[in-house]
């Protein structure tokens, strides 16, 4: 299982990725499955970010960070489908010690780029409603840049510590996890040597990373709304309103999964429900937000129907 290593701790080789299912008759199923989602999801994103690019009038603050988010969403399923996939192809479950550690890695640096997207995103909306007038030079390309480089730095370090701190870990020759992918909480529980450094940095992470941009988001829309409810015309107020719907809907969907497993009583947490919760934010909603973000913008429907030569916006029923 392994070879001696530093002084009382344990080479890991490799660990066993259990996925989703362990009935062979289902395999095919999750393959096919699986597939076709990651194709739309990197399809999907990689067109948001070709129309953005390609189209002057999206050059917008906005259209700069729903570029990045889309860049985000596409590497943030690349790093654990493609294993997945590979896995169920060969029938195998095993991922490599340094696979399992990089991975876990680029997971946690871009699930956290994720959030602070979504709070940059809030704030860029909160400035365009409530700030206008000072719109150009709260969100210049400048700032803009800025904040994103940011953003990088404040998911990347911790990422990378986290990521440090498991190297210093000591695993038993229990290598299971009972994921489709390297979950730091379930590499801990494999752990035979002192993990609460690990866990305090989970702790940090969950703050950095969840609560810091969730709070930025609520205050933004707070006020927003105070903002919008202050405007006297209803036509008014939708039209502010509106331009929110997308960015809102992609938050209430990101943060809704994560809250039904991770505040949830430990009493109902099990492995099958939280790789479920997995797929939805990991998979499903990267895969949806490119059809969040262009089915009711006109401005996205009119670029795409530029680029793919239709020349006008693509209607909807």
């Amino acid at each position: 299982m392994g070879k001696p290593r530093r002084g009382n701790q344990t080479a890991v080789s490799d660990f066993l990725l259990l996925g989703l299912s362990e009935q062979p008759e289902q395999q095919p199923f999750l393959f096919g499955t699986f597939l076709g989602m990651y194709l739309v999801t990197v399809l999907g994103n990689l067109l948001i970010i070709l129309v953005i690019s390609s189209d002057p009038h999206l050059h917008t603050p906005m259209y700069f960070f729903l570029a990045n988010l889309s860049l985000t969403d596409a590497c943030f399923t690349s790093a654990s489908i493609p294993k997945m996939l590979a896995n169920i192809h060969t029938r195998s479950q095993t991922i490599s010690y340094p696979a399992c550690l990089a991975q876990l890695y680029f997971l946690l640096m871009f699930g956290g780029l994720d959030n602070f997207l979504l709070a940059v995103m809030a704030y860029d909306r909160y400035v365009a409603i409530c700030q206008p007038l000072h719109y150009s030079t709260a969100m210049s390309p400048q700032l803009c840049a800025q904040m994103l480089g940011t953003c990088w730095l404040l998911t990347n370090c911790p990422a990378l510590m986290h990521t440090l701190l498991l190297t210093r870990v000591a695993f038993c020759a229990r290598k299971a996890i009972p994921h489709f992918y390297c979950d730091p909480r379930a590499l801990l529980k494999l752990a035979c040597s002192d993990t609460r450094m690990n866990e305090l940095m989970i702790i940090a992470m969950g703050l950095t990373f969840l609560t810091a941009p969730f709070m930025m988001i609520i205050l933004s829309y707070i006020r927003i709304s105070w903002a919008v409810l202050g405007i006297s015309s209803p036509g008014g107020r939708w039209k502010a309103f509106s331009t929110c719907g997308s960015h809102l809907t992609a938050v209430v969907l990101f943060y809704g999964s994560l809250m039904g497993v991770y505040l949830l009583p430990p009493s109902t947490h099990s492995a099958e429900r939280e790789s479920r919760a997995a797929v939805l934010y990991m998979v499903v909603i990267p895969m949806l937000n490119p059809f969040i973000y262009s089915l009711r913008n006109r401005d996205m429907k009119l670029a795409l129907g530029k680029l793919l030569g239709c020349g006008k916006t693509f209607s909807l029923p």
